[in-house]
């Protein structure tokens, strides 16, 4: 990921770790590196181990990945398709047809964007 992301390394929140009170400490470096980082959003199917009135003070909004993936594909609706369409063509074992990828989108718990995606389904 390093090479594909620039600055994608967060170094140093270690600093802060036992500073942060979280309802599981083993998610404490997640938040430090989301603070050290000046990350936006923290983007995590386990919203409750992540509380707003804990993150917020940070500037740090805590999402759920299908709500993530709603406003990215309303900030750029095609290019957002583009891109579902060519990781879905770069399956080859098993390959799936459009249908089969949005299934699994809904199968892994993200049922708005999966609904967005099956009302474009030609285009991926």
């Amino acid at each position: 990921m390093a090479s594909a992301v620039e600055d994608c390394l967060v170094e140093n929140a270690e600093s802060i770790v036992d500073s942060l009170k979280l309802p599981d400490p083993d998610d404490r470096h997640v938040l430090a590196a989301a603070i050290i980082g000046h990350a936006d959003a923290i983007v995590t199917f386990n919203m409750k181990d992540f509380p707003e009135e804990i993150a917020k003070p940070y500037g740090i909004e805590v999402l759920h990945p299908d709500d993530f993936l709603v406003a990215q594909y309303h900030l750029d609706p095609i290019g957002f398709l583009s891109v579902v369409k060519a990781q879905r063509e770069r399956l080859r074992n098993p390959p799936k047809s459009a249908e089969a990828h949005v299934a699994t989108f809904e199968q892994q718990g993200l049922p708005q964007i999966s609904k967005l995606l099956r009302d474009a389904i030609e285009l991926i």
